[in-house]
């Protein structure tokens, strides 16, 4: 707009308390016959425009002038996609974040992995600011690089906030690749409160790619061994070590823990003396010397973890898991078929075939090992050798279901194939 002149809004502006870094950008805008959203956009300063300056200081009377008058975008990308909503939170403005989702700023709108804000306003433990997004319409378990926001909140032991996204119906089970679950998080961040309050929720005091009960015995945490406990946790269940929570206590040295969990879990086999004293005594020889009998349990476990990710379709999980099994029985078929089938799920058809090869070669006369094969072949659009291993699978079991129907689709995708080689 030729000729534009600052309103009267604009010149209350430049009188407001806490406005300095943006007074020059009001001034340019005041002496310029150019369209102010140009004059702005020269001004940006380290990738954030006006709007994202006034919002860190929190100016209510910047960001109603410069979203009502001029017109800049409420969702305007700054660096790194942060935008003016964000630098608000940083702000600890709750009046000029209010403003901003008031006028059309999106509560979901992603920064960078994943990110929406409030994940970072469950990471700041700020309960009126989440409770603010929230009643904006903020996604409760949107998925980011670090989990949810419940996770998050668990993780940097912020209990205000986690109070809010539990009464928002945050979903407390939630079990993420890496990050497992948010009662996980509680107990790595030693949050007695989280973990209180996870658990009054009803979070699973049992589920996790590692027992709950394992994780706080492992970090010598009394009070959260002793609150899952209460809440049902078993006693009996190990580590992906294969160590159970007992055994992890007394490595610990913490001898209270271990007195609150002898009473309630099962003797071990290759304890001879089964008392606390020699408890202790046992874990600490382990630890020293791994035996035979703490390897297969481990691959055993390990196995488990796999097979129970394979059913969350958590297949990056899974493959992980049999990978680590791997290392301690690198001759394991079904290790390897069952990997196969993981790389197979998550598109990467070399992976799968290098796997079914490997299983194979252990195992020639499998039948799961030569449809591996085949299936691998299949997603690699190579419909002959798909055939040929699913026939080599056909022989070895003539009665499955799952063979035959699988050899049926090679043979028509490799007729389909050859016929549209005719064509062109």
């Amino acid at each position: 707009r030729v000729g534009w002149r600052l309103g009267s809004q604009g010149r209350e502006v430049l009188i407001s308390p806490g406005v300095r870094r943006v007074a020059g950008l009001v001034r340019a805008l005041e002496k310029s016959r150019r369209d102010p959203r140009e004059v702005l956009d020269a001004t940006r300063e380290a990738g954030l425009g006006a709007l994202h300056m006034a919002a860190r200081i929190g100016s209510v009377p910047v960001c109603r002038y410069l979203v009502e008058e001029i017109g800049v975008d409420v969702d305007a990308d700054g660096t790194e996609s942060v935008t003016p909503l964000l630098c608000a939170m940083f702000g600890g403005s709750l009046d000029t974040i209010r403003y901003l989702l008031d006028h059309g700023a999106n509560p979901d709108k992603v920064v960078s992995d994943g990110f929406i804000p409030l994940h970072h306003a469950a990471g700041m433990g700020d309960r009126e600011m989440v409770e603010l997004l929230l009643t904006k319409g903020a996604s409760v378990d949107s998925v980011s690089a670090s989990g949810t926001p419940l996770h998050i909140a668990a993780f940097r032991g912020q209990d205000e906030a986690m109070k809010v996204l539990l009464e928002n119906n945050a979903d407390h089970n939630k079990i993420l690749p890496g990050i497992d679950t948010p009662l996980i998080s509680a107990i790595t961040a030693s949050s007695v409160k989280c973990v209180k309050l996870l658990v009054e929720a009803g979070a699973d005091v049992n589920d996790g790619l590692v027992p709950p009960l394992a994780a706080a015995a492992d970090k010598g945490l009394t009070a959260c061994l002793k609150c899952l406990l209460e809440a049902g946790a078993d006693p009996n269940v190990p580590d992906p070590s294969g160590r159970l929570p007992i055994e992890l206590a007394a490595l610990n040295g913490t001898r209270e823990d271990v007195e609150i969990l002898f009473p309630v879990t099962s003797c071990i086999p290759t304890v001879h003396d089964w008392s606390i004293d020699g408890i202790i005594r046992h874990a600490k020889s382990v630890s020293m010397k791994q035996g035979d009998y703490s390897n297969l349990r481990r691959i055993e476990e390990l196995k488990s973890l796999g097979v129970k990710s394979v059913k969350r379709n958590d297949y990056s999980t899974a493959a992980t898991m049999y990978s680590m099994a791997m290392e301690h029985d690198p001759h394991d078929a079904t290790l390897f078929s069952n990997r196969s089938l993981c790389w197979l799920r998550m598109g990467d058809g070399h992976k799968a075939l290098q796997d079914a090869l490997a299983c194979r070669e252990m195992r020639p006369g499998w039948p799961k090992a030569c449809y591996r094969q085949g299936a691998a072949l299949m997603l690699l659009k190579d419909y002959g050798g798909a055939r040929d291993a699913f026939l080599d699978a056909a022989k070895l079991d003539p009665q499955s279901s799952e063979i035959k129907a699988a050899l049926r689709e090679a043979m028509s995708s490799l007729e389909i194939s050859h016929g549209a080689t005719k064509t062109t």
